[in-house]
């Protein structure tokens, strides 16, 4: 079993920048796949980035790709997205998950185990 506990977000204007925070406890965190993912009213959960067991490897929904970095603490069981240049269509609830350690980094939420309960991100003017 995995809890993650999510925390950062907020409301913020165009432009402005957050970092979201992941604390994760229940099983050795490096043996892990982290992802971030969102979710806007009346729309489908999104993947926004996901970085492996040892934060070597990386990856980025192009909506967010050059804006939003994740990254991870292993001692700190912490995963990170810290996220630039918002904008109004940002906006949406942000869940962390995870799922055992892979090759590859997956996309799709089916794959993952565990989740947050959300941390809300609001972009407005």
């Amino acid at each position: 079993q995995v809890q993650l506990v999510e925390s950062g977000g907020g409301l913020v204007q165009p432009g402005d920048s957050l970092r979201l925070s992941c604390a994760a406890s229940g099983r050795t965190f490096s043996t892990i796949n982290m992802a971030w993912f969102r979710q806007a009213p009346g729309k489908d959960r999104d993947f926004v980035a996901a970085i492996n067991w040892s934060g070597d490897l990386k990856d980025y929904a192009d909506a967010v790709k050059g804006r939003f970095t994740i990254s991870r603490a292993n001692a700190k069981n912490t995963v990170y997205l810290q996220m630039n240049t918002l904008q109004p269509e940002d906006t949406a609830v942000y869940y962390c998950a995870a799922r055992p350690r892979s090759i590859i980094l997956h996309r799709t939420t089916s794959e993952y185990v565990y989740w947050g309960q959300g941390t809300q991100v609001t972009v407005s003017s």
